[in-house]
């Protein structure tokens, strides 16, 4: 398996996974759209399937202009609001792209309809990957425009947070450095955080993106995924992981970024 990051609007990424025995590929989110196609021309693969997380424009907009570029993709979402959608999957629907495993994982709450896709392949070292659009973000995670902390905790512990510690997580936006200023704020004496904000700044100074992360990563510096820890709930005034959830959320919501 091949991921491709390809940056796209300010602060977009796109994915193109490739199956590199069959040379059949998917794509995430292709907002846009001939950039996908020339990345696609560029690896000599034949791309089948666009992997839609959610239905909002930055990552649903390029569908329709790419299915008529390339008029047998099959489009796949969990939300009929999601442009040019041709395959309505459902929580732990799964299907191939070439050689890879395609495992849907429905996760409302920055959408009701959003979903991210679990990517594996057998007999293979590499890890698996996870396409989380804006779910779970390298430190941080989406804003609960459709759904509440509950339905947010359920998604990143009990469904993201379960997989493989070394599953690959690919985001949908740049956003890991103001991320990570905010987790220092939520846990100043965290050494993890610490860390990471300052390769994320030389990543980012060199032009470089901050992703993947992974899924063990994350339970170490994203206060999100960190709800169950005593100095979040200290630090969110709350008793349990749900409430710490929806209290972080909306200081977050908030936050202004402080300047370097």
């Amino acid at each position: 398996m091949k991921v491709e990051i390809l940056p796209a609007l300010a602060d977009n990424y796109m994915y193109l996974v490739i199956d590199s025995e069959t040379k059949e590929a998917a794509i995430v989110d292709p907002v846009e759209p001939q950039k996908v196609v020339d990345a696609a021309k560029k690896h000599g693969v034949t791309l089948t399937t666009i992997l839609t997380t959610h239905h909002h424009w930055d990552h649903a907009g390029g569908n329709k202009k790419l299915v008529k570029l390339l008029p047998d993709l099959k489009v796949c979402g969990g939300d009929d609001r999601i442009t040019a959608l041709s395959q309505r999957v459902t929580h732990k629907h799964t299907f191939q792209v070439g050689c890879l495993k395609v495992k849907c994982l429905f996760t409302p709450c920055h959408t009701s309809g959003h979903v991210c896709y679990y990517v594996t392949e057998e007999n293979s070292n590499e890890p698996p990957a996870v396409f989380t659009g804006d779910t779970l973000f390298v430190g941080g995670c989406g804003k609960f425009f459709e759904g509440s902390g509950e339905e947010m905790y359920r998604a990143l512990i009990d469904i993201l947070g379960t997989l493989p510690p070394e599953t690959r997580v690919y985001c949908g936006h740049e956003y890991t450095i103001n991320n990570l200023k905010f987790a220092l704020t939520v846990e100043p004496d965290n050494e993890a955080i610490k860390q990471k904000l300052a390769w994320a700044k030389e990543r980012y100074d060199l032009g470089e993106p901050t992703i993947p992360s992974t899924i063990g990563e994350e339970f170490t510096y994203n206060p999100f995924m960190r709800v169950r820890e005593t100095s979040v709930q200290k630090h969110a005034g709350q008793k349990d992981a749900v409430n710490t959830m929806d209290a972080i959320r909306r200081e977050k919501d908030g936050f202004k970024v402080p300047k370097d």
